[in-house]
């Protein structure tokens, strides 16, 4: 049986017990012509940071048939995880605004609440192991690293805080190219963290500024931003107007936050929002990437826009292509089984 994530452990756990190394299995051939930010790949098929731990994990999911590997958000700093659960499945439609209050289940039915805060291995373990990802991963695949800068709370002043977060994401950008990614995604959406590390992309003037400092730190080397929930034309238009100079693309959505009731009525996670993720949020990440795509036609830029939500079929892939996509992510489907990767390729 194919590993997969255990949400029953923690993510130290999971990272520590990672799958082993094994020879790729025969891929069945995508049709077309594919590219992630004009790399080319060999499917529009990727799997976004959450599930690839570290390079073990990567090249795991490298060999169930996925093209696009984005390593699991990294700092400058050691984070731990917060603390179990993580994953905690939720009883839920469709989901398009924030805000929701859900309930806990104990069967997974296509979404979870997802809380790990972005915990991060130090740099030094990081930097070797992507760098390893890189010496190992076959030709037709690309090694995209995750990256989110860390709030110093201590400085108080709104200027140098920004600043300092810039430079903070920049230094991350910097040592991921350095150890050999193809390409940065920097996190500029995390409904799991109250920090404006995890909410960037909600001040487009603020994410603008990050996106140059990031931009200044790794040159040619393309860029993709994560992003959450835009709710509305004109919210994508001034978001896009201030971050597109700077990047090659935008991958969403990250999750919709929502608070999760338990079985006895109370809240988990100490009453806080937590990012749901799965298939309820298929329908406003599908609309979000139109109102993105027209967004960016009106104006005139062109980014790639990578499709992320609910992803699970042939068809969804489909559809998020005809919404706008030039690729797509699927992590909760992945985690759920693993050789979903596999049998999309030969549906599509």
């Amino acid at each position: 049986m194919t590993q997969k994530y255990d949400s029953q452990q923690t993510w130290q756990w999971n990272l520590e017990h990672a799958p082993a190394l094994a020879a790729a299995a025969d891929l069945t051939a995508v049709p077309g012509a594919w590219s992630w930010c004009g790399i080319p790949v060999d499917s529009p098929l990727g799997i976004p940071a959450g599930p690839l731990l570290d390079s073990r994990w990567l090249l795991h999911y490298a060999n169930l048939g996925f093209d696009i590997l984005v390593y699991k958000t990294v700092r400058s700093t050691e984070r731990d995880c917060y603390p179990l659960p993580n994953l905690v499945p939720v009883q839920t439609g469709s989901l398009s605004d924030a805000g929701e209050r859900l309930s806990a289940t104990e069967q997974m039915n296509g979404s979870w609440a997802v809380s790990f805060g972005m915990p991060s291995q130090s740099p030094d373990a990081w930097r070797k192991d992507v760098q390893f990802a890189r010496e190992e991963l076959p030709p037709g695949k690309v090694l995209v690293v995750s990256v989110v800068g860390t709030q110093d709370e201590s400085v108080t002043d709104p200027d140098a805080s920004l600043q300092q977060l810039a430079d903070d994401f920049a230094v991350c950008a910097k040592w991921a190219v350095e150890s050999g990614a193809h390409g940065v995604e920097a996190n500029f959406s995390c409904p799991n963290v109250s920090t404006a590390d995890g909410q960037l992309f909600q001040q487009p003037e603020a994410a603008g500024f990050v996106a140059r400092r990031i931009r200044d730190s790794i040159g040619d080397t393309p860029l993709v931003l994560k992003v959450g929930r835009v709710a509305t034309a004109n919210d994508a238009t001034e978001l896009q107007n201030h971050v597109a100079p700077f990047v090659n693309g935008l991958a969403m959505t990250n999750s919709i936050a929502a608070k999760v009731v338990a079985d006895d009525g109370q809240l988990m996670f100490d009453g806080q929002p937590r990012g749901i993720c799965g298939d309820a949020t298929r329908t406003a990440s599908v609309a979000q990437t139109i109102m993105c795509q027209q967004a960016l036609a009106a104006s005139g830029y062109e980014l790639d826009l990578i499709g992320v939500g609910g992803i699970s079929t042939a068809d969804h892939v489909r559809e998020y292509l005809a919404a706008g996509a030039t690729s797509v992510a699927l992590a909760t489907a992945a985690m759920v089984d693993p050789e979903v990767g596999l049998q999309i390729r030969t549906q599509l």
